[in-house]
């Protein structure tokens, strides 16, 4: 495979889905509001993001209805943001593309360069090993 390195990181995906996306389905969002995924989300919805928690638990989560699985969700959801290991986040790349997503991010220190490969062939942007509140830090919002 041909080494991809920093290409996961091109402005124009983290510009599409911080500007231009609004449902963002995050896996592994619980209610346990010591992780981070948990932060993120509530960040998300400050800045008018719609959320849908992804957990298998299919908890509700800051007052949206969680769902077990991607294929569980009955409307169309934007960006698939994961919070998994990087060994198990490929799989949730595969579902995002086949639920129709028109994102993809992994989160800091989430990294599956053949994810990211099978992702973007499939032509749906991705972004990994960062986060949307760095990258919001970095436009200076």
């Amino acid at each position: 495979m041909v080494k991809l390195s920093r290409a996961w990181q091109e402005p124009a995906s983290v510009s599409l889905m911080l500007d231009d996306l609004q449902t963002w389905a995050v896996v592994g969002l619980s209610n346990n509001t010591h992780r981070t995924a948990y932060s993120i989300a509530s960040m998300l919805q400050s800045r008018g993001k719609t959320i849908v928690p992804i957990h298998p638990d299919a908890p509700i989560v800051l007052g949206e209805q969680g769902y077990a699985t991607l294929a569980d969700v009955p409307f169309p959801v934007d960006v698939v943001d994961v919070f998994r290991r990087s060994s198990e986040a490929g799989r949730f790349a595969d579902e995002a593309v086949q639920v129709g997503a028109k994102g993809v991010w992994f989160q800091l220190g989430v990294i599956d360069e053949d994810a990211l490969a099978r992702t973007v062939a499939a032509g749906v942007p991705m972004v990994m090993d960062t986060c949307p509140a760095i990258e919001w830090r970095h436009r200076g919002r």
